[in-house]
């Protein structure tokens, strides 16, 4: 530790190390299996991440000195220090050849090679090791990045707005992006920050660790309790940033606390940070900003293909024959793919050999997946690997009211206004459903029309909120259309997933994202 440590505005260095008896730190590495601490262990070894990554080895002495030493450690040490880097290197690369369990590999790395600690740069190493083995672990956010108006020299200042004309996309380096975000969301806390890119998804990782601490040096890492445990170090919140590859969108998840991280502050903290990363890449006369886009899951899949880099993204449901990569058909192609039961294909299929014929429920059974085929194309298959795993909807339309249960309405209304304590309880949830509902309207261009109230009788709008939750929703809701279920002729377009939404409101059949960021 530096015996002089001075507060300033620089990020934590990755060489920063935290104790190895810390809770955390054998927290995150049980978590592995046993091959990849080995991987892990072999990477810290690696000529490039030494200087990060410095095992404990045996002080260079004579021989003589050597040769006691070696008889003193075999006597009081379970895990003898190395003498060279290759030697420690050869020793894991024969526990890989070797059964053992995990338990020894972990003992190995916090009691033997690595006592002394291990850095912020190991940690983060581990973390993501973990999302390699465990893609599914974080539940993302997806955002747009979008370019704004340039201001205008007449005025001084005014809210600039988003040019839905530009193609410009922001430039991403590295090393500037980092500067800016430490200078401009981050001032007064330390945060440690780390890329990566997984092996299977084309996207950059960045990882951020933020502690509430003055210092960028151990003196960050060393503020004990009267326990004697390391209270920055539990009090840190750690958050992921993904930028995909040739796409202009950003996937965040949630701030995690290590220890005792409040929920407020780590949702303040995921604010800051979505509030700076368009400061960071923005650059004079080159404003961007950031926009909900609406989708929330766990599939990095289905996230890079609704925003990502490929044709994917505004061509969800029956309008995936469009964004197939193999075929590329387009909506302005002159001929048309044919859909399925039309004339054109029953005439194709006219000269071949009839069969015996279908009874009933085989016609119905066989009209319900070409129903399916109709509304989803090629999308909401259940072995694609891009499932959804919820999606909520708030429905806004009016109940269709007839002239025969409108007396009993109003005479529901009437017992329901009667009663006090009934009436206290729905006002609660009417006030809860009111706060989403005013939340889903927001920055919708035809606003004045979501907002009319139509105070007749015959026009009431329950409160109603529908979510579909499993590992693939859609592919389910096409499953239920083929089974016959589901009515797909009548079913609204926003339950095959076309509008690339996973909440959102749906006001006169149309379907609205959150923050108003639907098509």
């Amino acid at each position: 530790m530096a015996r002089l440590s001075v507060p300033n505005t620089a990020r934590l260095p990755s060489s920063v190390r935290v104790d190895a008896s810390t809770s955390a730190v054998a927290k995150s590495l049980n978590r592995l299996t046993r091959e990849s601490l080995i991987s892990l262990a072999l990477d810290w070894l690696d000529e490039s991440a030494f200087p990060n990554s410095t095992p404990f080895l045996r002080a260079r002495m004579s021989e003589e000195e050597d040769d006691e030493e070696d008889d003193d450690e075999d006597s009081e040490d379970i895990y003898p220090p190395a003498r060279t880097i290759e030697d420690l290197r050869q020793l894991y690369e024969d526990m890989r050849q070797q059964k053992g369990s995990k338990r020894d590999v972990v003992s190995r790395i916090l009691e033997g090679d690595w006592r002394h600690g291990l850095t912020l740069y190991q940690l983060a190493m581990a973390d993501f090791a973990y999302l390699d083995e465990h893609p599914t672990s974080q539940k993302w956010n997806a955002y747009q990045i979008l370019p704004l108006q340039k201001p205008s020299h007449t005025e001084d200042e005014q809210l600039l707005k988003v040019d839905k004309e530009s193609l410009q996309a922001p430039r991403f380096h590295p090393s500037t992006f980092l500067q800016n975000l430490q200078d401009q969301v981050l001032p007064d806390v330390k945060a440690h920050y780390h890329f990566h890119r997984l092996q299977e998804f084309p996207l950059l990782l960045l990882r951020i660790f933020v502690i509430d601490s003055p210092y960028n040096s151990a003196l960050a890492l060393s503020s004990l309790d009267q326990s004697g445990t390391v209270t920055n170090f539990d009090a840190s919140r750690t958050i992921y940033l993904a930028f995909p590859d040739g796409s202009p969108s950003l996937y965040t998840t949630k701030s995690q606390g290590t220890g005792s991280a409040g929920m407020g502050e780590s949702k303040s903290l995921q604010n800051l940070i979505i509030d700076g990363v368009p400061k960071a890449l923005s650059r004079p006369m080159e404003r961007y900003t950031v926009k909900s886009t609406s989708i929330t899951t766990r599939n990095l899949i289905a996230l890079l293909d609704m925003k990502g880099p490929g044709r994917g993204n505004a061509a969800g449901g029956g309008w995936s024959i469009y964004a197939d990569e193999k075929n590329k058909h387009s909506p302005l192609d002159a001929i048309l793919p044919t859909p399925p039961g039309s004339r054109e294909q029953s005439a194709s299929t006219s000269g071949r050999k009839r069969g015996a014929p279908l009874t009933q429920s085989q016609r119905d059974r066989k009209r319900a997946r070409a129903t399916a085929q109709s509304r989803f194309g090629e999308s909401a298959s259940i072995s694609d690997g891009k499932g959804i795993e919820r999606f909520e909807v708030v429905l806004q339309d009016p109940f269709p009211v007839t002239s025969r249960n409108l007396p009993a309405l109003e005479e529901n209304q009437e017992e329901v206004s009667e009663d006090g304590e009934s009436q206290s309880r729905t006002n609660r949830q009417r006030s809860k459903v009111e706060s989403v509902l005013q939340q889903a309207v927001q920055d919708i261009d035809d606003v004045d029309d979501v907002n009319e109230v139509d105070t007749s009788p015959s026009h009431w709008t329950p409160m109603l909120k529908v979510t579909f939750s499993g590992p693939h929703v859609f592919a389910g809701i096409r499953q239920l259309v083929e089974a016959g279920i589901v009515d797909g002729k009548r079913m609204p377009g926003w339950m095959t997933g076309e509008e690339t939404v996973t909440k959102g409101a749906v006001h006169r059949g149309r379907i609205r994202g959150q923050k108003g960021s639907g098509i």
